[in-house]
């Protein structure tokens, strides 16, 4: 069950449809709410404080102002919205498009302005002058009052809309807020490592003797795994070895457990699919990966020959560090988790030394005709080492001291000039062979 609620929060979070849709109800529930005010005001009343009393006329023509104003502006903000989506797709990374789909200000806004349309509808319909059927003149001057108020806030949510709008382009804008998302993704799957405890967790290998496999009963990318609801319908004596883990992509009928002793699972078979939230696209629910492989995304595309922009590389590259800095010092859920005789092996969970290869490897691979470019990932590397030293975790520094190496050998393969392929290579033996030494 909390998997499934995670899972529609998740969704909830990622939809431009449901705060909208929320708002919508609640002006109508307002405007139902101001005409009854209205109703039980004494039509006799003296004017309202600011003037805002109607006529029938005035009021009609304020409310279909504002629900015409509104609803035009809410297609453009729509068309907007998308248009920067598309352009952060194709001049960053596809995979940048989920935190865009994220952010609550623009939420925000669209809600104020569905929410206000729909509240000058309610109100209107009810505007009654004594020559319309149904009796009495009705105007309601306290809604319409709200209306006003309303459409002013409209208004300036329109500025800071497009203020928003613009900002939200900027590169460091992106990666700051992909950074921010992952760094909080770590602190709460992850452990902090401990100092001295800083070797990868053995996970156990796999088992000759016969197993039960449980496979996937549809494809998609696999987002959360429930392990207390597998180890609670294991039988007793048995080892559940998870086949995959959260960011991968199961094929249908690929192998997601395999349990050992074998047993008969035609019962549990649909129980532990269960346990797997399989969806269309990848999040960062439990795959705290997923935000280094946008920043890293980010790095390889603004290398790429049609966009050559190695200033957007640099920010990202080191934004990449940021996030590798976190997961290198902290260790992932243990590998393997015992509930009385029971054993659960999460046997995909990716290494420290794998996380260091997934940050760096492409970056460095499309960096390699940029000295510029490899003298920024020298630095981060650098920087990482550094603070590995301080917090005690020195072991965790073979893999970037290789990357390093790598970077100054594929520059120097890559690049035509000596002059460039010697400023790299001075800044390695600088950074690198006299830590060494």
């Amino acid at each position: 069950m909390n998997l499934r609620i995670s899972s529609l929060f998740e969704r909830l979070r990622s939809s431009l449809f449901f705060v909208p849709m929320f708002a919508v109800i609640l002006a109508a529930v307002l405007g139902v709410a101001g005409l009854a005010v209205d109703r039980r005001v004494d039509a006799t009343l003296a004017d309202l404080p600011l003037g805002f009393t109607s006529t029938v006329e005035s009021a009609r023509t304020v409310l279909g102002v504002i629900a015409g104003a509104t609803i035009s502006f809410a297609g453009i903000a729509f068309s907007v919205s998308l248009l920067i989506i598309q352009l952060a797709s194709s001049q960053y990374s596809p995979r940048v498009v989920h935190t865009l789909f994220r952010d609550p200000f623009n939420k925000r806004v669209m809600a104020l302005v569905v929410g206000t349309f729909t509240y000058c509808v309610v109100v209107l319909r009810s505007v009654r002058s004594a020559l319309d059927p149904g009796g009495d003149p009705v105007i309601p001057n306290i809604s319409v009052a709200i209306a006003v108020v309303l459409g002013i806030a409209t208004i300036l949510a329109i500025v800071a809309f497009i203020n928003h709008s613009a900002h939200s382009m900027d590169v460091s804008e992106i990666l700051e807020r992909i950074r921010r998302e992952t760094t909080e993704q770590i602190r709460a799957e992850w452990t902090p490592t401990k100092p001295g405890a800083d070797t990868d967790r053995e996970i156990p290998p796999q088992s000759a003797e016969p197993t039960t496999v449980i496979r996937a009963h549809r494809s998609g990318w696999i987002q959360q795994i429930d392990r207390a609801a597998i180890l609670d319908c294991l039988p007793d004596g048995t080892t559940a070895r998870v086949e995959t883990h959260a960011g991968r992509y199961a094929i249908e009928h690929s192998r997601l457990i395999g349990i050992s002793p074998p047993i008969d699972a035609t019962d549990l078979t649909s129980v532990l699919r269960a346990a797997f939230d399989i969806g269309q696209t990848r999040t960062m629910q439990q795959d705290v990966t997923y935000g280094l492989r946008q920043l890293v995304d980010v790095s390889v595309k603004a290398l790429s020959p049609g966009i050559n922009d190695p200033t957007t590389a640099q920010d990202a590259i080191f934004h990449t560090a940021a996030v590798l800095s976190e997961l290198l010092r902290h260790d992932p859920p243990p590998a393997v988790t015992f509930d009385r005789s029971r054993r659960l092996v999460m046997a995909q969970q990716p290494s420290h030394r794998e996380l260091v290869q997934l940050a760096y490897d492409e970056p460095r691979r499309a960096a390699a005709t940029h000295p510029s470019v490899c003298l920024y990932l020298l630095a981060t590397l650098d920087s990482l080492i550094e603070t590995l030293k301080a917090a005690g975790l020195e072991r965790r520094t073979t893999e970037l001291n290789r990357q390093a190496r790598l970077v100054a050998e594929g520059c120097g393969q890559s690049t035509p000039l000596d002059d460039d392929i010697q400023s790299v290579n001075d800044a390695y033996a600088q950074k690198f062979k006299r830590r060494d030494s």
